[in-house]
């Protein structure tokens, strides 16, 4: 089973957060609408998610990956993490 960790972002070195939210932007399947956006724009909105709390930076400890989840797939996932 997952034990998933909520990585405060402001936690995580600058050049550090960067690269992963450059990462997550190139992932295959990303859809970020009906525009295609620069890498830029991705890591931009990435960041504001992040800010705003709307999304979450979880590490799995289980499988030593990370992924960016929405504040409700998180709290879904901390939910199951505790059960």
């Amino acid at each position: 089973m997952a034990r998933f960790i909520d990585i405060p972002p402001q936690r995580v070195p600058a050049d550090t957060l960067c690269a992963l939210l450059e990462e997550f932007a190139s992932r295959d399947g990303t859809d970020y609408g009906s525009r295609e956006l620069s890498l830029e724009e991705k890591v931009a909105q990435l960041r504001g998610g992040l800010d705003s709390g709307a999304m979450k930076l979880l590490y799995d400890s289980d499988s030593e990956h990370w992924d960016l989840v929405d504040r409700d797939r998180a709290a879904a996932l901390f939910a199951e993490d505790g059960a």
